[in-house]
């Protein structure tokens, strides 16, 4: 009886230890992550793009047997561009699907709606598609970021257009949410630095195209440029409309969120000099290792999405996490996960080098400019 009662026993913990391992997502076949993001809706491509250049990366290295013989699942769920979605999606995705982590969230608004309940669950909040300052300052050990700041984006850019181009006169376009905000601060803080302010501000809403009051607003001042964070859709709107009114002479600026590709395609000819700034390399320089890798992994697993900004960061994203992954010390834990991004610290994903450390957890630091000519996007 007694042997039996240790071998019952015996079983009883390999049960309780197996079913701990397939709670936080990985078990001795697959390791599970969860992805919330616009699938539809005016922002679609942002998530559509994001999804595509990640599961690009994890078709190929599923194909190589996976990381330490695991292979990747990656659940991803729509959320529209809306917060509320993006809550209900996290907790099913966290609680009910048990994914190791959160990777590729599109958005600053839906961010912010997760967060906290990412933290409480001390689950981590991978590579989102977003510049967000909040989601870097003050630093958070369960957020790590691969791309650079909204506030650095606005920076590049009114260096340019004042700094180089000697502008003054300069009004935003703006989402009015919590996107909107982060860039609008990031915008007035690179004013500021260069003792000016605003000309006039405009604001649509979320998820609709609705640019009239807000580019009449503007159209008053007469700014020389409209920098706009927005999503691809109402800025293309903003710029059309703006053009027909007469301000043809204004020089149109997008940050990186707005989807370049998208962009370039709804506004046709009149995207002649629009310029916007990017956080991932030039997407067409194959002269880059990474960008190379890239464009063969998308003609081999994803030939139907667009090789673009988009999807080379979700690429990026998707490669950070699966060399991490494969440098975790034992078993993988949701803590020595993140632990091993601050240890390991510096990541070459071929030619485009991603720098991290316990109190640091942004990656890149560096921002690009990029302008449509001809209607094809150029580095500028």
């Amino acid at each position: 009886m007694k042997t039996r009662f240790v071998l019952a026993a015996m079983a009883v913990l390999m049960m309780i230890g197996s079913f701990a391992v397939a709670e936080n997502g990985v078990t001795d076949e697959e390791i599970v992550l969860g992805q919330s993001c616009a699938l539809t809706g005016p922002a679609e491509a942002l998530g559509t793009g994001m999804r595509a250049g990640m599961e690009a990366y994890f078709d190929q290295v599923n194909d190589d047997g996976g990381i330490n013989g695991r292979k990747i699942r990656l659940i991803t769920k729509d959320d529209g561009y809306e917060p509320d979605r993006a809550i209900d999606n996290a907790r099913e995705l966290i609680d009910g699907e048990s994914v190791f982590l959160m990777i590729g969230e599109v958005g600053t608004p839906t961010s912010k709606a997760v967060v906290p309940i990412i933290e409480e669950a001390k689950v981590p909040f991978f590579g989102p598609f977003t510049g967000a300052e909040f989601l870097r300052n003050p630093y958070r050990r369960y957020v790590i970021n691969v791309r650079g700041s909204y506030y650095q984006e606005m920076e590049k850019l009114v260096e340019y257009l004042v700094d180089q181009q000697g502008m003054k006169n300069i009004a935003c376009f703006y989402q009015n949410d919590g996107y909107g905000q982060a860039g609008l601060s990031g915008l007035e803080k690179a004013l500021a630095k260069r003792d000016l302010e605003l000309a006039a501000t405009g604001t649509y809403e979320r998820n609709t195209t609705a640019v009239k009051s807000g580019l009449l607003k503007i159209r008053k001042e007469k700014p020389e440029a409209v920098i706009m964070v927005g999503a691809y859709k109402p800025c293309a709107a903003f710029i059309k409309l703006a053009k027909k009114v007469g301000m043809t002479d204004t020089t149109y600026c997008n940050i990186s969120f707005v989807g370049t590709e998208a962009l370039r395609k709804e506004l046709g000819e009149d995207g002649e000099g629009c310029i916007i700034s990017q956080v991932v390399r030039f997407p067409w320089d194959d002269s880059i290792g990474l960008v190379k890798e890239f464009h063969q992994a998308m003609k081999k697993y994803q030939p139907d999405a667009p090789a673009d900004f988009v999807s080379l960061e979700g690429y990026m994203v998707a490669k950070l996490f699966g060399m991490a992954m494969a440098e975790v010390n034992g078993e993988p834990t949701r803590e020595s996960f993140v632990d091993t991004v601050d240890r390991i610290g510096t990541f070459d994903l071929g030619g485009v080098t991603l720098q991290f450390s316990d109190d640091d957890h942004q990656g890149m630091d560096q921002v690009f400019l990029t302008v449509i000519k001809d209607e094809e996007v150029e580095e500028l």
